[in-house]
């Protein structure tokens, strides 16, 4: 079965509701009929709407109706916001102004509509103080609670905890 509105000899019914070049209704007439005015006028028919009975079939220009609907899609695919995820990583014994640094490409990443993973990584003997990534991580989210919401609540994944933030 083609795909899209069926036009012109692959209409087949014995009678349709038309509508002219101009749009107005002319009313029910049948198939020859409606295929002679269309070819009278230098255009196609198209049926618009092939639920009801009889169906609506329209005089228009195909190749143009075509090219309209695709310049349409293409249009919304353009307005069309992909979400990624940004990665911002941290460490548990991090310095102010770096964490400042990093709160502020993060603020940037949200309001981008962006989300934002944390990442807070252990090393070496930092794995038995587990609780000062918590507490940074507590941070982070009090500190972002009016612009995101918190998607992954802080998770152990080996050496690192993660935690996912969505802008709201």
């Amino acid at each position: 079965m083609p795909k899209g509105p069926r036009v012109n000899q692959e209409i087949e019914v014995e009678s349709v509701r038309l509508i002219d070049e101009t749009g107005e209704n002319v009313g029910v007439v049948t198939i020859e009929d409606a295929l002679m005015r269309a070819e009278d006028a230098g255009l196609d028919l198209m049926e618009v709407s092939p639920n009801v009975s009889p169906p609506v079939c329209k005089i228009l220009d195909h190749g143009k109706y075509k090219y309209i609907e695709q310049k349409k899609k293409s249009e919304a695919r353009k307005k069309q916001k992909t979400i990624d995820v940004k990665e911002i990583k941290f460490r548990p014994n991090i310095e102010e102004h770096d964490y400042g640094v990093k709160m502020r490409s993060m603020f940037k990443f949200l309001e981008e509509g962006d989300k934002v993973k944390v990442t807070l990584r252990f090393r070496g003997r930092e794995m038995r103080h587990q609780e000062l990534g918590t507490k940074i991580l507590a941070r982070v989210r009090a500190d972002t609670e009016e612009f995101a919401k918190v998607e992954q609540m802080p998770l152990m994944e080996g050496r690192q905890m993660v935690m996912v933030l969505a802008p709201r």
